[in-house]
C-alpha cells in the first residue's frame, strides 16, 4: 500500500492548501467514486457525472482556502458535487433516464439475476422520478452513508429539512415500489 494513501485528510489537504497537487492527488482518488456515485445517482447519467466529478475537484483545488476543518473534507466535497449536479440538471431536460447495468456475477443463477436486476431498474427509476432536493438527500444518506447533519452541512439546510426531505423521498419509494415491495 502507497504510504501517501493512508495520510489523514487533515494532513493532505494542509499539503495541498500550500501548492502541493500530488497531496489533492491522493484526495481525487480517496473521493472520486463517492463525488462520481453522488452525482450519478442524482442525474442517472454516466458522462455528465463524470464531468461533474471533474468539476467538482477543480472546483475543490481552486476553493481550498474556503474550506473549514470544522466540517467533513468529505461533507465539503458532497455540498460542491451537490451543487454543480443541481445546477447541470437546471439546464437539462426535467427526466433523463438511467443508463443500464451490467449483470454483476454471482452464484444465484440467471432467473435470480435477471430479477435482482429488474428491482434494481425499478428502484433506479423510481429515484429519478424524486424531486432533485429529496434526490440528493436520499443519495448522500443510503448510498455515501452521510449522517443527517452531515447532509444538512453539504446542503447548506437545516437538520429538519434533511429529514422532512429523507422522509418524503422514502414515502414516495414506498409508494413507487409497492408492488415489488410485497413480492
Amino acid at each position: 500500500m502507497d504510504e501517501s494513501s493512508v495520510r489523514p485528510d487533515s494532513e493532505l489537504i494542509a499539503k495541498s492548501s500550500r501548492g502541493d497537487s500530488s497531496a489533492f492527488g491522493v484526495l481525487v482518488l480517496r473521493y472520486r467514486k463517492m463525488v462520481v456515485g453522488v452525482a450519478y445517482r442524482t442525474c442517472g447519467d454516466g458522462v455528465l457525472a463524470e464531468d461533474i466529478a471533474q468539476e467538482t475537484f477543480i472546483r475543490a483545488w481552486t476553493k481550498l482556502s474556503t474550506y473549514r476543518p470544522e466540517g467533513s473534507f468529505r461533507g465539503w466535497l458532497c455540498r460542491i458535487a451537490a451543487n454543480l449536479t443541481i445546477d447541470a440538471l437546471r439546464r437539462q431536460k426535467p427526466t433523463v433516464e438511467l443508463e443500464s447495468r451490467t449483470f454483476e456475477a454471482s452464484g444465484d443463477g440467471p432467473e435470480a439475476a435477471v430479477l435482482r436486476e429488474e428491482r434494481a431498474a425499478a428502484v433506479r427509476k423510481a429515484i429519478m422520478k424524486l424531486a432533485t432536493h429529496s434526490r440528493m438527500a436520499l443519495v448522500l444518506c443510503e448510498y455515501e452513508g452521510l449522517s443527517y447533519q452531515e447532509i444538512a452541512d453539504a446542503l447548506g439546510i437545516p437538520l429538519g429539512t434533511v429529514k422532512s426531505r429523507l422522509n418524503d423521498a422514502r414515502l414516495r419509494l414506498k409508494a413507487e415500489l409497492a408492488g415489488y415491495l410485497e413480492a
